[in-house]
């Protein structure tokens, strides 16, 4: 995918000083073809491809609205000049980040204790084909210049972006709180930029889950009322609900699911990086195995925080028009006509279905990415966007089904007092009365809605968060 990139900026890229505003005035005026003293889009484009540099799709116009400040389309030399110097700075610390032995030189080691630090469990041939693509002179290793050279034209498509995309995250949102939390790098952390992807999670999923919504409401529905004797159909389903309370009530107990995301994002980030410092010895990196306890330790931690937000959020969906004033309302008449052990009906079986789940989901998820790692990766590390968004919307599709039953399970409970006395059970005395009367299956009523919500829920995510970090400043 990358060509050699030969004359980076001059005809000797070894001799290119990044002090020099004579080196930058060169390539400056080699690239402003139309002599107007600023570089627009096209005159990049059409410059760097002209220079034989090859660089990722949409780049030059990233590295335009990047550095045009004052908005008019395109950089003047000021503004040209600051942006490859800012730019090459964060090379740099990126590239010392790597260099573990401080040799001047990354090698194919270095990237597979880089990659390991954070999570990513990678063969010595996969990070050699990593190293591969930045290797101009064929020597096995990466030098400064050589670093330089690959990415200086491609803002979005450096070893941190591919492992930013590589790691496993709860970004695409589906609408499942039992996900593994986000983990982020100590660079992050240090300046403050978890938090600003976690906002950006958080307004995806939000988006997520409103435009999901009405698949969302069908699905509980489903769960807790269809059967053979009453079979709910998905069009079905929409149209009873549209009938009682108009299209409106198609979104009833979206509220309160997209409030509950704020509060548990936070709650998970903040349990998961103490179960990790509890669970690994000090000085030692942590393993794959650890870093999936502290994921479904830090789950479990944040669903029993906002655990009556669920039971809430199931009622609400299932109340029919005028029954509840909303979300504060639902938990007074709750309190009210339960007590406060109605919040935790359906504790046990979401608890036990954080382990499926996110077991699942990591196995798959990394399994897939090893097996485009290992078969497509040749030349490049970086998978493109429908791979990631495949990888990541069957691994979670796959830990769904594993864990729907108990999923199931746990709406029963939480709609209890809306059943009739006779559907009113244990977990294990639910799930074998389901059995009893519809079989294995009953146990995954409601699923084909839930499926149906995966693809629009992971595309609407990924696009509203890609948006949120421009805004927030923290695309690269």
């Amino acid at each position: 995918m990358y060509q050699v990139i030969k004359g980076l900026i001059l005809t000797h890229s070894r001799c290119w000083d990044p002090d020099s505003e004579s080196s930058y005035q060169d390539l400056f005026d080699k690239l402003d073809t139309n002599k107007d003293g600023k570089v627009d889009i096209a005159e990049l484009r059409a410059g760097l491809t002209a220079m034989g540099i090859s660089f990722r799709k949409g780049a030059a116009q990233k590295i335009v609205s990047s550095g045009d400040k004052n908005k008019d389309g395109g950089l003047d030399f000021n503004e040209f000049s600051k942006y490859l110097k800012e730019h090459e700075k964060k090379l740099r610390l990126t590239f010392k980040s790597l260099d573990k032995n401080n040799d001047g030189c990354i090698d194919a080691s270095e990237i597979q204790q880089s990659l390991e630090e954070l999570g990513m469990e990678i063969t010595q041939e996969e990070a050699q084909t990593i190293l591969q693509s930045m290797d101009i002179d064929g020597s096995m290793m990466v030098d400064w210049n050589e670093w330089r050279q690959h990415f200086l034209f491609n803002p979005a498509h450096n070893l941190n972006e591919i492992i930013r995309y590589w790691k496993h995250t709860s970004v695409l949102d589906i609408g499942e709180s039992i996900a593994i939390p986000d983990e982020f790098t100590e660079e992050e952390k240090t300046s403050g930029g978890w938090w600003k992807q976690l906002a950006a999670g958080a307004m995806a999923g939000a988006v997520s889950r409103t435009g999901t919504a009405p698949l969302d409401r069908v699905k509980v529905f489903m769960q807790v009322h269809s059967s053979k004797t009453n079979r709910i159909t998905l069009l079905g389903g929409l149209k009873q609900m549209i009938k009682e309370g108009g299209v409106t009530s198609l979104w009833r107990g979206n509220g309160i699911n997209v409030i509950k995301i704020a509060p548990e994002t936070a709650i998970k980030f903040m349990a998961y990086e103490q179960f990790k410092k509890l669970l690994t010895p000090e000085g030692e990196k942590v393993q794959t195995y650890q870093r999936f306890m502290a994921g479904s330790l830090a789950g479990a931690t944040a669903q029993t925080s906002i655990y009556p937000m669920e039971v809430m959020k199931t009622r609400l969906t299932l109340g029919k028009t005028g029954q509840y004033n909303g979300m504060l309302d639902c938990g007074k008449k709750i309190l009210r006509t339960e007590g406060m052990k109605a919040f935790y009906k359906g504790y046990t079986p979401n608890m036990i279905g954080i382990i499926p789940y996110a077991g699942i989901d990591l196995a798959v998820y990394e399994s897939l990415k090893n097996a485009w790692l290992s078969h497509y990766a040749k030349d490049t590390a970086n998978p493109g966007i429908l791979v990631l968004l495949g990888c990541g919307t069957i691994s979670s599709t796959c830990g769904q089904l594993a864990s729907y039953p108990l999923a199931l399970l746990r709406t029963r409970m939480q709609a209890q007092a809306t059943l009739d006395a006779s559907d009113k059970s244990t977990m294990t005395g639910l799930a074998k009365g389901i059995m009893a009367k519809e079989g294995f299956f009953g146990l995954y009523r409601g699923i084909l809605p839930n499926f149906m919500k995966v693809i629009p829920a992971v595309s609407i995510s990924y696009v509203v968060y890609e948006y949120m970090k421009t805004g927030l400043g923290i695309s690269k």
